[in-house]
C-alpha cells in the first residue's frame, strides 16, 4: 500500500500523518511539555545509600534525585553462570556492597517521576528499536511471548546467526515476527551504533549526563513507520528537515531518501483536509459514504462501534441495503481504530444479517482490512448476538485521551441533569438544612437556567417551601457555575 507522510512541526508540539488514497489513516502527536523520561540513559551519581531500605538515592541532574532499589541493579552473570542464577545471587546481595557514595554509574530510566516522587531507575540498558531490544550487558537472544511457539526457534536461529560475535543480547518485539532477515540486520546495525555512542559518551561526559534519549516523534517516523510503501516523507520545517536528514543519513539511510522539504505556501496539513479529520475523529458519529453512520463510543473497559443504515436506500432490496452498509462499516472501522488509536476490547455491532455468505464476506473484510494495520489485532467471528469481539494492542494513549480532558459540566459522564431535576435536588437540600439549622434566611446560588426555572415555573413551588420552613428563599444566579452546581447559603 503506497503512502505519503507528512509532518507538522512547531516548538511545542509535533504531529505526523500518514496518508494513503487521498485519506488520512493514521494520526501521532507527541508534545515537548508531556514528553517522558522513561528509555532515558544517564551517567549518573550515588549521592545516598539507604541500607534500611536497600535502595539508593542518584543524581541525574533532575530537579529530584531518582530512586535505585537493589532489584533493579544488574550485574552480569560470570563466565558458566545461568541468568536466573545470577539474578538469585544479586537479589541476596546488599546494596551498600554493589553501589557506593560519589559512585558514577550509567542508569537508565524505567518509571517517570510522579508527584514529589523521583524516576526509578535500573542499571540494566535496553535499547528499543523498531524490531529488537538491544541487551548489551547481556548474551541471551529471547522472543517476545505473543509470538507463537513454533516460530520462536526458528526467530531464535536466524538472531544467532545474524548476530555473529560482537556480543549483547537481543528480544525480538512482537512485529519482527515477520520480519526478513535484511530488516532484522538493519535494525541489529542500528542498535549496536546507538550503544557506542553511550559508551563514548559516558567516557567524555562528566557525572549527571544525558548520554541516550528515547527517539522524539520525527525520529521514529524513519524507524517505525517508513516501510517499503512510502513515497515520500514530508516536513514543513527547514531545521527539523535538515537534523532529520542527517540522523537518517547515519542510522536510516534508504529512509532518509524519502525525505523532503515541504515549502508550499498552505499548511502541510491543508493539503488533505488533516485537522478536519482529527476533529472527526474526536466525535461519536462518523458518516459514510453511502448514508449510513457509525457511532464510537470510548470507555474504560471497552470500546464499541455501532453500525446503522441511515438513510441508504442505495440497494435493490433490504438484505442488499444492509450488506452494502456493512461491507463499507467493515472498511471504516478498521481505519477509525487506526486513526483514534483505539486499544484493548472492541466491540463491533454490525446491523444484522440474515444471509450466512453476506456474513462471511463482511468479516473477510473487516480482516482484511485489519490486517493493514501496523498494531497488532486480533478478531473473532460473529457472535450469537452478531457481534464481532476483536482486541488491539495498546501502544500509546488513544487520540482522544491525549487532546481532551473530562468535561468539567458532567465529568466524563457525557450527560447532566436537567433544570428541574437540580431544582429539586435544591428544594430536599432545603429541607434537610432547615431541620439542622435556624438562619435567617436561606439563599440559593445556583445557574442561570435552575434560577430561571425557580422564577417561572417553579414559583409556586418555592413560595410553598418557604411558608413550610418557615423562612424566607432568596435567589442569586451565577453564570460561572455548572447546571448541577449549586450552594445554599445560610444568611
Amino acid at each position: 500500500m503506497q503512502q505519503d507522510i507528512l509532518i507538522n512541526w512547531s516548538p511545542q508540539e509535533t504531529r505526523v500523518a500518514i496518508i494513503e488514497h487521498g485519506a488520512v489513516q493514521e494520526l501521532h502527536v507527541e508534545r515537548t511539555l508531556e514528553r517522558g523520561l522513561v528509555g532515558n540513559v544517564y551517567l549518573g551519581k550515588v549521592s545516598r545509600v539507604l541500607p534500611g531500605m536497600q535502595s539508593a538515592f542518584i543524581d541525574i541532574g533532575l530537579e529530584r534525585a531518582a530512586f535505585l532499589h537493589v532489584a533493579d541493579v544488574w550485574n552480569p552473570p560470570a563466565e558458566g553462570e545461568t541468568i536466573s542464577a545470577a539474578r538469585a545471587t544479586q537479589s541476596q546481595t546488599p546494596i551498600e556492597r554493589q553501589v557506593f557514595e560519589g559512585q558514577s554509574l550509567m542508569v537508565q530510566v524505567i518509571k517517570d517521576p510522579i508527584g514529589s516522587k523521583g524516576a526509578r531507575l535500573s542499571t540494566q540498558i535496553s535499547i528499543a528499536g523498531r524490531l529488537l531490544v538491544f541487551l548489551p550487558q547481556d548474551d541471551h537472544i529471547g522472543v517476545s511471548q505473543k509470538i507463537p511457539l513454533a516460530q520462536r526457534e526458528e526467530l531464535r536461529n536466524r538472531m544467532q546467526s545474524l548476530c555473529g560475535s560482537q556480543g549483547g543480547g537481543f528480544i525480538l518485539r512482537t512485529n519482527a515476527e515477520d520480519a526478513s532477515d535484511s530488516e532484522l540486520a538493519e535494525d541489529i546495525a542500528y542498535l549496536r551504533k546507538a550503544w557506542a555512542r553511550i559508551k563514548e559518551a559516558s567516557m567524555t561526559l562528566p557525572a549527571q549526563s544525558l548520554l541516550h534519549q528515547d527517539l522524539n516523534l520525527l525520529q521514529r517516523v524513519l524507524r517505525d513507520l517508513v516501510g517499503e510503501g512510502t513515497q515520500t516523507i514530508r516536513v514543513d520545517s527547514r531545521e527539523q528537515f535538515e537534523a532529520l536528514h542527517a540522523f537518517g543519513a547515519e542510522f536510516m539511510p534508504m529512509a532518509a531518501q524519502k525525505l523532503q522539504h515541504y515549502k508550499g505556501e498552505r499548511p502541510i496539513f491543508d493539503l488533505y483536509s488533516v485537522d478536519e479529520e482529527i476533529g472527526k475523529a474526536l466525535g461519536r458519529r462518523v458518516d459514510l459514504k453511502s448514508g449510513g453512520y457509525l457511532i464510537v463510543d470510548q470507555t474504560e473497559a471497552l470500546t464499541t462501534v455501532d453500525v446503522n443504515t441511515g438513510g441508504y436506500v442505495g440497494a435493490r432490496n433490504f438484505d442488499d441495503t444492509i450488506f452494502k452498509t456493512n461491507l463499507e462499516a467493515a472498511q471504516a472501522i478498521a481505519r477509525q481504530l487506526r486513526l483514534r488509536n483505539l486499544g484493548g476490547i472492541i466491540i463491533a455491532d454490525f446491523i444484522d444479517m440474515g444471509r450466512e455468505d453476506h456474513k462471511e464476506e463482511v468479516l473477510a473484510e473487516f480482516k482484511k482490512q485489519l490486517q493493514r494495520d501496523r498494531v497488532k489485532t486480533m478478531a473473532g467471528g460473529f457472535s450469537q448476538l452478531g457481534l464481532v469481539e476483536m482486541t488491539r494492542k495498546r501502544t500509546r494513549e488513544s487520540l482522544a485521551h491525549m487532546l481532551c480532558e473530562p468535561c468539567a459540566a458532567c465529568e466524563g459522564k457525557g450527560i447532566v441533569k436537567t433544570a428541574r431535576s437540580v431544582a429539586y435536588d435544591i428544594f430536599r437540600e432545603i429541607l434537610r438544612e432547615a431541620r439542622q439549622f435556624h438562619p435567617r434566611e436561606f439563599r440559593i446560588v445556583a445557574s442561570p437556567k435552575v434560577i430561571e426555572l425557580f422564577l417561572d415555573e417553579e414559583s409556586q413551588h418555592l413560595a410553598g417551601l418557604s411558608e413550610f420552613i418557615g423562612k424566607p428563599v432568596s435567589l442569586q444566579s451565577e453564570t460561572a457555575m455548572g447546571q448541577e452546581q449549586f450552594d445554599i447559603v445560610l444568611m
